[in-house]
Formats: structure tokens, sequence, C-alpha cells
């Protein structure tokens, strides 16, 4: 009795699209002096609502307040940002 019910399972886990890979370039600042950084992070999410409010919480964790959300796009979109973003190229 497990076995068909494992196999159905598995058969159903099968069946479900792989979620895509979501990024979202961003502006932060950190004041007191203030500075300034544009980066990209991966998010769950290929919206900028949705994106904001996942990576407003790990920037905050690291000293950052997240300005703006510049957009969302999928991994086609990380080749052309790598330079731009720098240091913060994937580390939040």
């Amino acid at each position: 009795m497990i076995r068909p019910l494992l196999l159905a399972a598995l058969l159903a886990l099968a069946a479900l699209p792989a979620q895509a890979q979501c990024f979202a370039d961003y502006k932060a600042k950190q004041d007191g002096p203030l500075r300034l950084h544009y980066g990209v992070a991966q998010v769950s999410a290929c919206d900028r609502k949705a994106a904001k409010a996942e990576l407003a919480p790990r920037l905050k964790a690291g000293g950052w307040k997240l300005l703006n959300i510049v957009s969302t796009f999928g991994p086609e979109g990380l080749n052309e940002r790598q330079s731009s973003a720098g240091d913060y190229f994937l580390r939040y």
C-alpha cells in the first residue's frame, strides 16, 4: 500500500513546473556618512513588491536601507548587471 502512494507522490512532484530563478536589482543607502550602492540579489518572486518585502530585511540586517527595486528579471539578465553591481552582486 505504501509503494503506490509513494509512487503517486513522486509522480505528482515531477509534474510540477520548476520554479524559475528570479533576481532583483536595487539601490540602497547607509547614513553617517552617506554611502550608496547598487546591487543584485536573488529573490523568490519576479515581482517588485514581493522583492521589496523580501530584500528590505536582508539589507537592514547588513546595515543598509533599501531605497528602491529597479527591476526584477530572470537569469538571462545577470551578466549585463554583474560589473555594475561589483561587490554587491548576489551579496544579499
